[in-house]
């Protein structure tokens, strides 16, 4: 089953010659396919290389304008998959900009922190960056209609969007799929790092957290419940959010000192690694986390439906210290908009509507429930 990605046309619209088109996302999320489709469909002439193989590694990194024009050839789109895995791959890449500025050039990694790190300052001015998240819902009505995607709702809240996992009807193979993906690929990144010896640990955290979504969550005790010191747990979270497996949001705060920032809530960028973490896939009729993951639903596929759209938000949630609080707070065009998400339908509390709308007169609320979270959603 072949998914439409809506990322598609603005990458190839991106594509300049002289540029470099950087793609991120978790391993498994068909970053490698989307590219491999997108060079199908094109009439250049282009060349694709894994910088997992050793021999064009040593070739990426070598700095040495010769052997790159080799690499390239006669090719004018050259896509590099996991780019992560060359040293010094921006001063590489700008190399290959400059010495060939009639190539395009497409380049993808599976973590953010270390590609990041190492193209941002070399190809300053020279890169567009695109984010490949999991198979949104969006997506998913492309793929098999907007009546069954809606029927199926169940599904992508329990099993998430990672491809695999879309196109497979068998629950008992969704499951090793799911515990293959948590257990091999999305600990990798991680665990390869320098210094970085506590899976059990990470392990650990990730259970803490999937129990703790759109709640805040304290690093003090995280540290104390795994018997961490807090800038351990700091460093984990950072890693952890760097290779797409969670993202904190922050609280919001303007003009009241009762309002609540200190801690973050964490999210998880895929339902279904949250619950193969605590292996539970039962249905939501059995289930008492209904509402966490219908918000973690929510505030993960907003994320790609704004990036879709092209619409640039500050992101947050708002809570006061007497406990009235509101899902997601989005700030864009010098104006917030703030979201209740309920799985049934309902109102936000008049309490909680009113002092927030005192504090932020020009703000606009609604609640998102199954009833209109498509329109949401766009």
């Amino acid at each position: 089953m072949k998914i439409k990605r809506t990322l598609v046309p603005e990458i190839q619209n991106s594509l300049q010659a002289g540029k470099v088109t950087v793609l991120y996302g978790p391993r498994q999320v068909g970053k490698t396919t989307l590219v491999k489709g997108l060079m199908e469909s094109l009439s250049t002439r282009s060349k694709f290389v894994n910088a997992d193989e050793l021999i064009y590694r040593e070739v990426l990194a070598s700095q040495n304008s010769q052997k790159l024009g080799e690499l390239l050839g006669d090719a004018e789109l050259l896509v590099i998959d996991e780019a992560q895995r060359v040293p010094e791959i921006g001063l590489n890449l700008k190399i290959l900009v400059d010495t060939f500025p009639h190539a395009k050039i497409i380049a993808t990694g599976s973590a953010s922190f270390e590609l990041a790190s190492k193209i941002s300052e070399p190809l300053t001015g020279r890169k567009l960056t695109f984010n490949l998240y999991p198979v949104s819902y969006g997506e998913t009505q492309e793929t098999f209609g907007k009546i069954e995607s809606r029927a199926q709702l169940g599904r992508w809240l329990i099993w998430g969007g990672y491809p695999a996992i879309v196109s497979t009807d068998d629950p008992t193979l969704r499951e090793r799929l799911l515990g293959e993906l948590v257990g091999s690929y999305l600990y990798r990144d991680i665990l390869e790092m320098e210094g970085l010896r506590r899976a059990d640990k990470i392990v650990d955290l990730l259970r803490l957290l999937a129990y703790q979504v759109g709640q805040e969550v304290s690093t003090t005790e995280l540290a104390a419940s795994l018997a961490l010191n807090r800038s351990t747990v700091e460093r984990y979270l950072d890693l952890l959010e760097k290779v797409f497996v969670i993202f904190k949001v922050h609280g919001f705060s303007r003009n009241l000192r009762k309002e609540v920032i200190k801690n973050s809530r964490i999210y998880f960028y895929d339902n279904g690694v949250r619950n193969s973490l605590i292996q539970n896939f039962n249905p939501l009729a059995l289930r008492n986390d209904v509402g966490q993951l219908w918000e973690n639903f929510l505030v993960m596929e907003r994320r790609k439906a704004n990036q879709v759209a092209g619409r640039r938000v500050n992101s947050y949630f708002w809570r006061t210290y007497d406990q009235k609080e509101i899902d997601c707070i989005e700030e864009h065009g010098g104006k917030l908009y703030g979201y209740e998400f309920k799985w049934q339908a309902g109102e936000i509390r008049r309490a909680v509507r009113n002092q927030f709308t005192e504090a932020y007169p020009d703000s606009e609320l609604m609640t998102v429930s199954q009833e209109n979270f498509e329109e949401f959603l766009k």
